[in-house]
């Protein structure tokens, strides 16, 4: 899926067209390396592996990521526990799309000069978000270098494998006209559009201690809100018929992500006017001067994570998840014609 170019988000250093193009150059380059085992090709949320047996019915499922520039605002805030348990629920949430469990997961940490306190934090935040997913923390790499990382700069990595069976993996050619799109709460930002939320809210706008509203949170406090792990709300329902797909909101928002599940010839219809955007999103969109439709192709904008499902469990189904705290909304649904997301009031 092609993008056009977003200029609030390329002012601040990122080029969301110019990634398409990257990942358009790589996956000729990738398909070399093709081995009876894997499954499908680049563009997915996570990439799938046939294991043992190329032909058999057990399959890996792999996903890699880092926190970005997120960590600034975690020095900032000396949030590094929050960032630990980050990048586990990112990986989580991407295996998670294909119907995955999670197995297990590595992390690397690069840094100009290592602090055993923060790694331990980070780590400590990452302990708690496997232990969330029932997955092991395997093992991990810390790497010292001063010469490629500024003074005080911790970068993170992560790495996670889930399993699902053959039959299970999602969508698996389930989704169709008619099928009900149930929209799920984000925290926040998570862990995607920093760059532009830290040149005008923290460079160029009040600071980390301002309050949004004028009973807070502080901004800082709503930039670090923790990346929302959903596996605890889709497991019940990851061997159910009626579940036909899941995506997970993140850099692109939720027309790239959304189009990642969407059969061609088909298009999901989202009604904006069905939850209220959270705060730390109008902020941006107001001091940055960001025009409407680039704020949701950079954020999430309050949805963190979509459930397509079909039209006779969705009532039930999203009323479970707002019991739940979930959120659990009536988000839109899919329809013949088209290709991809369509956004509207």
């Amino acid at each position: 899926m092609s993008r056009e170019p977003a200029p609030a988000y390329r002012r601040a250093g990122v080029d969301l067209a110019l990634a398409d193009q990257v990942v358009e150059r790589l996956k000729p380059l990738a398909a070399q390396t093709r081995t009876p085992g894997v499954m499908g090709g680049l563009g997915l949320f996570g990439g799938c592996f046939a294991f043992p047996d190329p032909g058999g019915e057990d399959l890996l499922v792999a996903s890699i990521d880092g926190v970005g520039t997120k960590m600034k605002v975690a020095r900032l805030m000396g949030r590094w526990e929050a960032a630990g348990y980050d990048i586990v629920a990112h990986c989580v949430d991407d295996v998670l799309t294909l119907g995955a469990r999670p197995l297990f997961f590595l992390d690397y940490v690069g840094t100009s000069r290592l602090e055993l306190d923060i790694v331990e934090a980070l780590v400590r935040g990452m302990v708690a978000a496997c232990r969330e997913a029932q997955c092991a923390l395997l093992g991990g790499e810390t790497a010292e270098m001063p010469a490629v990382y500024h003074p005080g700069e911790v970068d993170l990595v992560g790495c996670l494998i889930g399993s699902v069976r053959r039959g299970d993996i999602l969508p698996g050619g389930r989704v169709r006209s008619g099928d009900q799109l149930i929209g799920l709460a984000s925290n926040g930002l998570h862990t995607n559009g920093y760059s532009l939320a830290r040149k005008v809210l923290l460079e160029e706008g009040p600071g980390v201690d301002a309050l949004l509203g004028e009973h807070g949170p502080s901004i800082g406090e709503a930039l670090t809100a923790r990346h929302r792990m959903y596996w605890k709300a889709a497991e019940r329902y990851l061997a159910r018929p009626e579940l036909h797909a899941m995506a997970h909101i993140t850099g692109g928002g939720i027309p790239g992500n959304l189009a990642r599940v969407v059969p061609e010839g088909h298009t999901a219809h989202v009604r904006t006017a069905s939850w209220e955007v959270p705060a730390i999103f109008r902020e941006i969109e107001k001091r940055g001067s960001v025009g409407s439709a680039e704020m949701y192709e950079i954020f999430n904008m309050g949805v963190g994570w979509v459930m397509v499902v079909d039209p006779s469990a969705a009532p039930a189904w999203a009323g479970e998840l707002a019991a739940g705290g979930w959120g659990g909304w009536r988000l839109g649904e899919v329809v013949a014609g088209g290709n991809g997301v369509r956004l509207e009031g």
